[in-house]
C-alpha cells in the first residue's frame, strides 16, 4: 500500500527523504558558498573604495601643503577644512618630524598606525591599511598648542594611510588619514544575517520541494510495487509500459518484463507438466483398475490369476520407472544432482552401452557402431544414463536392417558425440518440443503393440544432463537421417 503519510512522518530510512537531505544539503552549501563569495566581493569592492577615497584625500592635503610655508602651519586648518568637509567619516592629522601634533582634525590615529613607516612623498598609491581604532597614539606624540587631541576609547573598524607631504619650502610632515568603515560593516553584518535567515529558508524550502520532486521521480517505483502486487498465477500476462519509465529505471523494467516472461513460460511449462503426468499417469492406473475388475468378475485358474499379476506387474515396473525418470529430471533440473568430476573414458562407455542394448538392436534387426575415442570430465553415471537414452531413442526409431553410428569428435573447446540413425525426418517445429517432457513426435503416441512407448522423458533428461555439464544437445533431421547431438566441454 502507497505510504500516504505527511512528509514530514516519513520514515528516516525513506529514500525520497534521504534524496531530498541530500539535495537540501548540497543547494544549501551551494548558497553558503555562494552568499561567502559575495561578501568577499562586497568587502573587496568596499576596500578598493575606501582607498580611492583615502587616496583623493591625500592628494588634496598635500596640493594643501604644497602652497604652505612652514610659518602658515599652524593657520593649516581653514585650507584643510574644506576637503575634510566633503567627507565628514574621516579624520585627518599632522605631525612633525619630532612627531609632535600639529594638526588633528579629530581623536587621534591608533598606536599601530604611527609604528608603521610612511610612504614616500612622491607615492599617489600608497596602500589602505585595516585594523581597529584601539588605542589612540603614544605619548611621544605631543599635541600642538591649540588644537586638542580627544583620544578616542571606541574600537570600531578604520581604514587608514600613512604618508609624508612636502611643505612648500620642502620641510617633510607626516599625514596620518584615518577612516572609519562601522557603516560598511554595519551593512555587511547585516547582510550575513539576512544570508543566513534565507539559507534557513532556502533549506526548509529545498527540504520540501525536494522531497516531493523525489516522491515523484521514484512513482515509477510505485508503479513497478502495483504491478508486482497484482501479478497472480492467473495475470502472469500483464507487464510494465518500459518506453514510459525514467531512462535510468527502463533496465529494471525490462529486466522485471523479462522475469515474467520467464514466470510466465515456467508456469506454462508447469501447468503441461502437470497435465501429461495426469494423462501419462491414467493410462496404466485405469488399465490396471480394469484388468483387476475384470479378474474379479469372476473365478478363474490359477495361471489365469497369475498372468493376471504378470500383467500388473508390467505396468507396475512402468509407474515406477516414470516415477524415478520425473524425479531424476527435477534433481537434474534444479542444480540438486550431487555428481562427481572424474576423467571418462567416452569410448568405453559407449562400448559397454552398445553390449547392454545389444539384446534390443538384434531384435529389431539394427546395427549399432562407435567410431572415435575420447576423453571428458564429468560423472559417468550421469553420462551413461544420458547416453544410453540417446542410444534406446535411436533403436526405438530405426527401421529394421538400419544401422545406427555413433562419433566421437574430440575439438579445441568441446567434445562432440553424435548419434545418427536413419529414420522418418523430424519436423523442424519438432526439433526443440520433442526434449519437452512427456513430448512424442507420433500423434498416437503409443506403439505398435498397442502399448505405449516409454515414458517421454529419456531427451529430457538426457538434455538435462548435458546442461549439468555445462554442454549442449540438439538434433539435426536432413538426407533421411537423423543425428543427435551431445556436446561437453
Amino acid at each position: 500500500m502507497t505510504d500516504k503519510r505527511p512528509l514530514f512522518l516519513l520514515n528516516r530510512r525513506s529514500l525520497a527523504l534521504r534524496l531530498a537531505l541530500l539535495f537540501a544539503l548540497l543547494s544549501t552549501l551551494i548558497l553558503l558558498g555562494l552568499g561567502l563569495f559575495l561578501r568577499q566581493a562586497v568587502e573587496g569592492h568596499f576596500l578598493e573604495q575606501d582607498a580611492r577615497e583615502l587616496r583623493d584625500t591625500l592628494r588634496l592635503v598635500r596640493r594643501a601643503l604644497s602652497a604652505t610655508p612652514v610659518a602658515d602651519l599652524d593657520r593649516i586648518a581653514p585650507h584643510i577644512a574644506p576637503q575634510l568637509a566633503a567627507v565628514p567619516q574621516q579624520s585627518l592629522s599632522l605631525f612633525d618630524a619630532e612627531n609632535r601634533v600639529i594638526f588633528a582634525s579629530a581623536s587621534l590615529p591608533p598606536r599601530w598606525l604611527l609604528q608603521t613607516e610612511p610612504t614616500a612623498v612622491d607615492d599617489d598609491f600608497p596602500p589602505a591599511l585595516s585594523g581597529e581604532r584601539g588605542a589612540p597614539a603614544p605619548a611621544g606624540h605631543v599635541e600642538h598648542a591649540g588644537h586638542a587631541a580627544n583620544a578616542s576609547s571606541t574600537s570600531d573598524q578604520i581604514r587608514a594611510l600613512y604618508a609624508l607631504a612636502r611643505l612648500q619650502d620642502g620641510t617633510l610632515v607626516k599625514v596620518a588619514i584615518v577612516m572609519s568603515v562601522a557603516h560598511h560593516q554595519s551593512f555587511i553584518d547585516d547582510f550575513m544575517r539576512s544570508l543566513v535567515w534565507a539559507l534557513a529558508l532556502a533549506a526548509l524550502a529545498n527540504v520540501l520541494c525536494a522531497t516531493l520532486a523525489a516522491r515523484r521521480a521514484l512513482s515509477p517505483l510505485d508503479a513497478m510495487a502495483t504491478l508486482a502486487r497484482r501479478v497472480s498465477g492467473e495475470r502472469l500476462h500483464e507487464r510494465l509500459a518500459t518506453a514510459t519509465l525514467p531512462v535510468e529505471l527502463q533496465p529494471l523494467g525490462r529486466d522485471l518484463n523479462a522475469m515474467l516472461d520467464r514466470l510466465e513460460d515456467a508456469f506454462a511449462r508447469l501447468s503441461d507438466f502437470a497435465s501429461d503426468i495426469a494423462h501419462e499417469l491414467r493410462t496404466p492406473l485405469t488399465a490396471l483398475s480394469t484388468q483387476t475388475q475384470v479378474a474379479l468378475l469372476q473365478t478363474r485358474s490359477v495361471d489365469a490369476y497369475r498372468e493376471v499379476l504378470y500383467s500388473s506387474l508390467e505396468e507396475y515396473e512402468r509407474l515406477s520407472a516414470m516415477i524415478g525418470d520425473m524425479l531424476y529430471l527435477a534433481q537434474a533440473e534444479n542444480g540438486l544432482m550431487l555428481f562427481s568430476r572424474e576423467s571418462v573414458d567416452l569410448a568405453r562407455l559407449l562400448a559397454d552401452l552398445c553390449e547392454f542394448y545389444g539384446i534390443l538392436a538384434e531384435e529389431k534387426r539394427v546395427g549399432l557402431t562407435v567410431e572415435g575415442e575420447a576423453h571428458v570430465t564429468g560423472d559417468a553415471a550421469m553420462l551413461r544414463r544420458a547416453l544410453g537414452n540417446l542410444i534406446s531413442n535411436a533403436i526405438r526409431h530405426t527401421a529394421p536392417d538400419g544401422q545406427i553410428r555413433i562419433r566421437l569428435t574430440t575439438g579445441a573447446n568441446a567434445t562432440s558425440i553424435a548419434v545418427k540413425n536413419p529414420g522418418d525426418p523430424i519436423p523442424p517445429e519438432q526439433q526443440t518440443r520433442i526434449f519437452e517432457r512427456f513430448y512424442r513426435a507420433d500423434a498416437s503416441r503409443a506403439r505398435e503393440d498397442g502399448k505405449s512407448s516409454g515414458t517421454g522423458l529419456g531427451l529430457a533428461i538426457a538434455r538435462s544432463i548435458a546442461a549439468a555439464h555445462g554442454g549442449t544437445l540438439d538434433v539435426v533431421s536432413a538426407g533421411g537421417e537423423n543425428v543427435f547431438t551431445l556436446r561437453l566441454p
